[in-house]
Parts: C-alpha cells; structure tokens; sequence
C-alpha cells in the first residue's frame, strides 16, 4: 500500500507545436496543502492541470498521487480527484441535479440526496431541478463546484473556480477549500483571483517556464 504524500509533478515538459510550454516544471502539494497557480496568461497554467488530470500526456517528466505514476494506475488516481475546468461544462438541456447525476455518476455512486445536498453546500438547492440554460454565469460556477464536492474526492484541480462567482460565491469557496485542506486535502488552483487560506502556498509561472 502506498503511503498518503500528496501529489508530485516532476521535471514536465509539454510543447505546442514549437513553442515549449512547460518546461522541466515540478512542484508538490502535500496533504493538507493548497498549491495557488497564477502568472500571466499563456504561461501554461490550464495545461499542468490538464497533465496533472491525466487529460494530457506530458513529452516528458511525470505526475505522481501517493508515490505511483498517474500512468501505472489511471483508475485509482481518477477516483482519488476531482477536476473543474474553467467553463462549467453543463449539458445546457440537462436540470442541475441531472447533470449531477450524469457526471458524478461516471466516477462513483451517489443517491440524488447526496447531490442536492452538494447543491445546498454551494448554496443552489432552489436550482436544481432548473435547467441549466435558464441560470446565470455565477450559479451554473456553483453548481459546477457542487460537483467537486459530490465524491469526496481527495485531489481537487480547479482552473478558476472564482470566475462569474460574487462575493459572497467568493467566500464561500474559500470557505470549502479551507475546509477540504484542512480535512487532509489536496488541492491545486489556477486562478487570477488573490486568496490567503491556511495552508496555502503560491506558484508563479512564467511565459517558457
């Protein structure tokens, strides 16, 4: 059994045609620990979230969740994370409860009480059987972050979750990441938005880190 140490990123490399957009970039989140993600745009921020995700391959280098290769064992890591791209990526025809129960039910068994009880940690019970088309930017965030929290999963990578959301949106997800790390989490976000959460350490890129 392996021992619970986190997440690791070593020496990644990824190239878009050219152009090296990761370069020889490592970093680590252990339990308990919130790795912030910012730089510029272009810097390569969304594609470490999509290597470290398994979404993309990286040409060289490699992530590890609890000392094994995200490669040797993709559906153990899958179970252990939970990822948010930037866009909520909600199947517009869909209420915010189906859309609950279709995605989170690719990944693990949950009752729909389960799920609108994610919806009212996120603060959109009243939405969830509205269709997704009919709500605004900052409600369809919620819900999309409602899904994070309907597995319990123990890795969360979020790529701006702030985005649409207002001040109150706002302090409620730092509200939940400061609880998830607190609990023993593991949590790494992209985002502009500044927060200072326990817990929390800053990693910068640069353009051709």
């Amino acid at each position: 059994m392996s021992n619970p140490d986190g997440l690791r990123v070593d020496e990644v490399h990824v190239w878009r045609g050219d152009r090296h957009v990761l370069r020889g970039l490592s970093l680590r989140a252990a339990p308990g620990e919130l790795v912030h993600v910012a730089g510029p745009n272009g810097t390569g921020k969304t594609t470490l979230l999509r290597v470290v995700s398994g979404l993309l391959r990286p040409e060289g280098g490699a992530v590890r969740w609890d000392g094994v290769a995200i490669a040797d064992d993709p559906a153990t890591y899958q179970r252990a994370l939970a990822y948010s791209s930037h866009e909520p990526a909600l199947k517009s025809d869909l209420t915010a409860l189906e859309n609950l129960q279709f995605s989170v039910g690719l990944k693990c068994r949950v009752s729909a009480t389960q799920l609108v009880d994610s919806l009212a940690r996120t603060g959109v019970a009243a939405c969830a059987h509205l269709p997704a088309r009919v709500l605004s930017a900052g409600q369809r965030r919620r819900v999309a972050l409602a899904r994070v929290l309907a597995c319990a999963a123990r890795l969360w990578l979020l790529d701006e979750p702030y985005s649409n959301l207002d001040a109150d949106g706002a302090r409620l997800l730092s509200s939940l990441l400061q609880t998830h790390v607190a609990a023993g989490g593991v949590a790494l976000v992209v985002a502009h938005h500044e927060f200072e959460l326990t817990g929390t350490r800053r990693v910068g890129l640069e353009s051709g880190a």
